[in-house]
């Protein structure tokens, strides 16, 4: 081997953007943690119920803020889903389905194939999560399917399919009070952020087609109105502000520039 060359120069590493390698953390203690996350939640949810006349009176005062912004009235979402039985059927199967499968899905994927980028995902939707928890509990508003002013339908209870109770007070499994913020979007915003940090292909940007549907969904079905979707997006816009993003790494396949620039005068004088 020529003298001045030696094996490190063969391969380097360096970081060159948001992703480090990590470790997998234990398949046991994040089953756990997740299932105690959720849990959590669900029963924080339930602290909120009992709440109806603030929830209504918060969702007269949010009604009058959307008009004050001159923000587009959620009727106009679902007069084009009412155009058809199919199409609102799907957008009440797709609220129905996909909020929380989807997230899990996305969860296991990074969790097999992008260890690092799983952990930051974690984490932000536990604070994401747990933020809206606090104004699920403090902030209750009865969605606009429930204000007579919106001159929405209940589209899930009329055409179906529907994940609540006909009557909030019967609804043991959910807290229908919990409107602001929309973790569905929320949730569906963060999945599409961290795929596209996560992947590299030039079609990753078309994840943001899935918190752009769960908008429309969501608003069209008249569970939530603008202001959940804002309040969310404003939430995981700060929480993504304070949860450090991974690093990555990148190999290189020769030696560094810098590495050949000194390589070739010794390669001369060992030619010599």
């Amino acid at each position: 081997m020529p003298a001045g060359i030696t094996k490190g120069t063969r391969r380097q590493t360096r970081p060159t953007g948001p992703e480090t390698t990590a470790s997998r953390p234990p398949l046991v203690r994040e089953l756990l943690l997740v299932t105690a996350l959720f849990l959590v939640y669900k029963f924080g949810r339930q602290l909120a119920n009992g709440h109806e006349a603030r929830a209504f009176d918060n969702a007269d005062h949010v009604w009058s803020w959307e008009r004050a912004l001159h923000l587009p009235g959620e009727g106009s979402v679902q007069h084009l889903l009412l155009h058809g039985d199919a199409l609102v059927k799907a957008a009440n199967t797709f609220y129905a389905t996909v909020h929380f499968p989807a997230t899990v899905a996305f969860l296991v994927w990074l969790y097999l194939r992008r260890p690092e980028h799983y952990l930051w995902s974690r984490r932000v939707l536990a604070a994401l999560t747990a933020g809206a928890l606090v104004l699920h509990i403090t902030l209750p508003l009865a969605p606009p399917r429930m204000l007579a002013a919106t001159g929405l339908i209940d589209t899930a209870q009329v055409y179906g399919p529907s994940v609540y109770a006909a009557t909030p007070d019967n609804d043991a499994m959910a807290n229908q009070f919990a409107a602001m913020p929309s973790l569905h979007f929320g949730w569906a915003l963060m999945v599409a952020i961290g795929l596209i940090a996560a992947t590299r292909g030039r079609l990753r940007w078309l994840w943001l087609l899935h918190p752009l549907v769960t908008l429309l969904v969501v608003v069209g079905t008249a569970n939530h109105y603008w202001l959940d979707t804002i309040v969310a997006a404003g939430m995981l816009g700060a929480v993504l502000c304070f949860v450090p993003a991974p690093r990555r790494v990148t190999q290189l396949p020769a030696a560094s520039m810098s590495d050949r620039r000194t390589a070739v005068p010794q390669l001369s004088e060992a030619a010599r």
